[in-house]
């Protein structure tokens, strides 16, 4: 569970271990989605009057074309979060690192935070392999497949 109510939160802090499904209504059209759930694991608790603190970190496998060859290419995606969140009223709630509580302030949704955070780090241009030769700009051949006939094998690399 990612949605936690504000009254437990005062009550002290609670320990994290979710799953952020691939098919949460969170991911958006065009978002790098996850192939399987993100793990979110961590600790939220209370750091003010209407301000809560996560300290943790999530995990997950993405899928994409390789930016070079355009061959499928599944890749992990991992970090720590540290995300603090705020009443709309505080005078820090429009700061672009502070996420706003939800629900009038009844519940703290970890969701968006934990997509966003999910979308800094996941790479829109993600590797193959390091030494990925890509196509032929000619033909589009595969190169990693060994050299075409259009370019001559100095420029095959």
């Amino acid at each position: 569970m990612l949605s936690f109510s504000i009254r437990t939160l005062a009550q002290g802090a609670v320990q994290v271990d979710a799953d952020l499904p691939s098919d949460d209504a969170v991911w958006m059209e065009g978002d790098v989605r996850p192939v399987q759930a993100v793990r979110v694991t961590g600790r939220l608790s209370g750091a003010g009057a209407g301000r809560f603190y996560f300290s943790g970190g999530f995990r997950g496998t993405a899928a994409g074309e390789c930016r070079r060859c355009l061959a499928t290419v599944e890749f992990v995606v991992q970090n720590e979060a540290h995300l603090l969140f705020a009443d709309a009223d505080d005078e820090n709630a429009d700061e672009p690192d502070v996420y706003s509580l939800g629900d009038a302030g009844l519940t703290l949704d970890l969701r968006p935070a934990i997509r966003e955070q999910w979308l800094l780090d996941a790479s829109g241009l993600p590797l193959c392999r390091p030494d990925c030769k890509g196509l032929c700009p000619t033909c589009g051949a595969d190169l990693n497949a060994g050299p075409c006939a259009c370019l001559p094998a100095v420029l095959q690399g």
